[in-house]
């Protein structure tokens, strides 16, 4: 039961105005972008994980996977909604142990616990029934479906080597899938092949040249299924952890043309009971190490070119559900935010949240559906960036981490702010960089209109908390489960912007000009 606070409490606002300001100048580079990303780059994952799924002696995920999660909440309705669209991933750990009952599949078992099964787990089942409840749902919601699909169907696990899956996928289940998807007038926007099965896998693995052979197996069925190209799905892959070697051969089997998007895993924070997570997620050094794996996936993108380009098609920080203590508090915004925003600089089109519901790291909490703070910075994220990302450029602590878009809805630019200085905050000023010549001063931006300010801050001043204040408003749902007002602070444009210690502000100025915005 959560207390329903209408203000932020004054403590908050006075240890803010106590600690140390630094004077900032950030220089906003408008003449060109560096990157563009896809309209809906905000993305979540509905999960298979049964109620039976337990790591580090707790067991998070309740009814909240895709067979037994309750469709009919108001709650968990207007939390999709709000984003219109949102886009959502099916898949997860156990899609690679999941039939679907149609044609020839006569039986359809629940998962159950085996010891010697795919992540602990007997084969599961789709229903066409549950599908048809799940359609239902995505159409009234507003959904834009990404469903991915078993791609160790047909194959066996090697006698000689643990975890590697041999033999070619078989098709025939995921073909009658499809032909009852399209019988239904059911929309899916894209199509992903298995789930961590490149390089080293998780749980299992399969060879980058069987891969290729197979992901062009999909491609044909999908074309010759979907005949009409402006309703054809895309096909993604792989959906693993970003391995050089194994991503350059199964593109070089499939060739071009085949996989429409690049799709790769971030969990950058480790395993869920790290009890040093807060301080990785507080280290900016640390945040910087995964641009690494944003460099190596945007090369291999420039290299076979696929359609949609690279996304991230799975992030929940910390694995196995993640963690108890951190990923539902405002803390956990800080690496979130901080990755859409270097995600969205090395050109990755989509960033998909691992989960909406579910486990510890659920945007909505798993048994109340209340939204924990990351809903809202996606949120905010989803409705004031737009696709176009320009670079920014600052001299200053690297606690200060900044993004900046053109705005989603045009005039203007939008940033966000990530503050991980617990004693510091910084007082902002803008430049606009004067194009083609690095050599000439920066324009100094002054502003005539009111700049639109979002701050984001912990209820108590406490980044442990799992309530987020926004412009001093705790976020929490109206009576009739409606996600709230999310207003901006309207600020006199000749005063800097001012973001306070371990907060988040987004920051839209309609009257920058900024030439790539136009």
């Amino acid at each position: 039961m959560y207390f329903k606070f209408t203000f932020c409490p004054i403590i908050l606002l006075l240890w803010a105005s106590l600690s140390f300001a630094q004077n900032v100048n950030v220089v906003i580079h408008g003449a060109a972008s560096i990157a563009k990303t896809d309209d809906n780059f905000v993305c979540v994952t509905l999960d298979w994980w049964p109620a039976e799924k337990c790591d580090y002696n707790q067991c998070p995920w309740g009814k909240a996977g895709i067979l037994n999660l309750d469709l009919r909440y108001g709650a968990l309705i207007n939390a999709i909604k709000a984003f219109n669209p949102l886009r959502i991933k099916v898949g997860g750990s156990l899609q690679d142990n999941v039939v679907y009952k149609v044609g020839e599949v006569s039986s359809c078992p629940n998962f159950m616990k085996r010891e010697d099964g795919l992540f602990g787990f007997s084969q599961g089942c789709l229903s066409m029934e549950r599908w048809d409840q799940l359609n239902r749902f995505f159409n009234h919601t507003g959904v834009k479906l990404t469903f991915g699909l078993n791609a160790l169907f047909g194959r066996n696990e090697s006698q000689t080597e643990k975890g590697l899956w041999i033999g070619d996928w078989q098709p025939q289940n995921t073909r009658d899938f499809m032909q009852y998807t399209i019988s239904k007038g059911y929309k899916v926007d894209s199509y992903e092949f298995g789930n961590q099965l490149s390089g080293s896998g998780m749980g299992a693995k399969v060879d980058a040249k069987q891969y290729g052979k197979d992901v062009i197996v999909l491609k044909n069925l999908v074309k010759e299924l979907y005949a009409h190209p402006e309703t054809q799905p895309k096909v993604l892959g792989p959906g693993g952890f970003y391995e050089e070697k194994w991503f350059n051969t199964f593109l070089e089997v499939s060739g071009q043309g085949i996989v429409d998007g690049l799709t790769h895993h971030i969990y950058n924070l480790g395993p869920g009971d790290d009890p040093n997570m807060m301080n990785k997620i507080l280290d900016p050094s640390y945040l910087n190490q995964v641009s690494q794996t944003y460099k190596g996936v945007s090369d291999v993108v420039n290299k076979f070119r696929p359609q949609l380009g690279a996304w991230v098609s799975e992030s929940g920080g910390a694995l196995n559900g993640g963690s108890k203590y951190v990923s539902r508090t405002f803390a956990d915004g800080f690496w979130y935010l901080d990755h859409m925003g270097m995600a969205s600089t090395y050109d990755q089109k989509v960033f998909c949240r691992q989960a909406l519901i579910g486990g510890n790291y659920g945007l909505l909490n798993a048994t109340t559906f209340v939204p924990n703070p990351d809903y809202y910075g996606a949120l905010l994220w989803h409705r004031l960036m737009g696709s176009t990302v320009l670079a920014v450029t600052k001299e200053s602590d690297p606690n200060l981490r900044v993004y900046a878009h053109c705005a989603k809805k045009k005039p203007g630019v939008s940033l966000i702010f990530i503050n991980l200085s617990k004693d510091r905050s910084f007082n902002i000023t803008l430049s606009n960089a004067k194009p083609g010549d690095a050599g000439k001063p920066n324009y100094e931006f002054v502003g005539k209109q009111n700049r639109e300010e979002y701050h984001l801050r912990a209820l108590t001043g406490d980044i442990k908390d799992d309530i987020v204040c926004l412009n001093n408003v705790p976020m929490v749902q109206t009576d009739s489960e409606d996600i709230p007002a999310m207003d901006p602070k309207l600020v006199d444009a000749s005063t800097p912007i001012s973001i306070a210690a371990q907060s988040i502000a987004y920051v839209t100025i309609r009257d920058f000009e900024a030439p790539a915005c136009v």
